[in-house]
């Protein structure tokens, strides 16, 4: 038995506002869109829950929650607090910089 740390990794997310809305608002990226056209993120119709059909089963998110695309293209929803201690914002290298 040893003591391991997790590798950093970069993810994508939304923050899921609720009536099928996400923070920044209309800046829904593109990967969201493919998983509502593949059937696995189920639009809401300005409903809550929003659904998203994950390896595990059907998964919901919440308003507040956030949704992830992780490292495999996997989407799923994570509870704001966990979020908080797990994710922080990346500064986005720029063409210039």
């Amino acid at each position: 038995m040893g003591k391991y740390r997790k590798k950093p990794v970069v993810i994508e997310a939304v923050h899921y506002v609720g009536e099928g809305n996400v923070e920044p608002a209309g800046q829904v990226p593109e990967w969201m869109w493919e998983a509502l056209e593949e059937d696995v993120l189920f639009p809401t119709n300005g409903t809550d829950p929003m659904v998203i059909r994950t390896a595990e089963g059907n998964m919901i998110a919440a308003p507040g929650d956030w949704i992830i695309r992780g490292v495999k293209g996997e989407i799923y929803p994570c509870k704001p607090d966990i979020f908080e201690a797990t994710y922080e914002a990346v500064e986005e290298a720029t063409a210039n910089g």
